[in-house]
């Protein structure tokens, strides 16, 4: 039986489709999970997809924190269940309390849409064993509030254990804090990032296929698990 994984959709969400079509291309079972229940369907593994919940209205994801189905998932955080926030979701699980620091208007106030070369420093989360340290990835970054913030202390903590799960190679495209794209909690098995990995996992879709390998890496989590 395929690893299931949630892919939760609330109103506004766009790339609910896109995860679970990247569930899909790595064999699980992609499992739809909608805003205003308190049920996971018994999956595995949850990704918190992009899109504007709510329309971005106060904060981005500050009124998805409070969907029912959050409630579900930050329980099943605590018990070790991986999630994985991408964009949007990044920003959800910070408002939530999953993962530190927020998510703000980028340096310069454009909204940001290119292909963005990341590296992975860690990879001994959940969601990335697939990779190698140091490893150069190259996945779509389209976000107007991305730019990773903390307070000083929370950031050298991240540093010093490790946390910074990717970060960003070259120029950094929105101001983010030491150039922090993706952080993770202190298990390593809550992940969120800023860039798409689900938009690039098919060369003949995407810029690579290297985002496959975090789809891959939560599917060997849950096996083991």
């Amino acid at each position: 039986m395929s690893p299931r994984i949630g892919v939760i959709t609330f109103p506004g969400t766009l790339d609910d489709v896109d995860a679970a079509r990247a569930a899909l291309y790595s064999e699980a079972e992609a499992v739809p999970l909608w805003h205003a229940d308190h049920d996971l369907r018994g999956v595995d593994a949850v990704i918190v997809p992009g899109g504007f919940s709510y329309g971005d209205y106060l904060r981005c994801g500050a009124i998805a924190k409070f969907a029912p189905v959050m409630t579900e998932v930050i329980d099943a955080a605590k018990r070790g269940m991986p999630v994985l926030g991408i964009c949007n979701g990044f920003q959800i699980l910070c408002e939530a309390g999953l993962l530190p620091g927020a998510l703000l208007r980028n340096a310069g106030l454009h909204f940001v849409c290119r292909d963005q070369w990341l590296r992975v420093e860690n990879a001994g989360t959940a969601w990335t064993t697939r990779y190698e340290p140091d490893a150069e990835i190259l996945v779509p970054l389209k976000s107007g509030e991305g730019r990773y913030v903390a307070d000083q202390s929370t950031v050298d903590e991240l540093e010093a254990e490790g946390r910074v799960v990717f970060r960003y190679v070259g120029s950094n495209p929105n101001g983010s804090r030491n150039d922090i794209a993706g952080v993770t909690d202190a298990r390593g098995r809550v992940v969120g990032l800023m860039p798409h990995p689900e938009h690039a996992i098919d060369a003949l879709t995407g810029p690579t296929d290297d985002g496959l390998g975090m789809f891959l890496s939560v599917l060997d989590a849950v096996v083991k698990a």
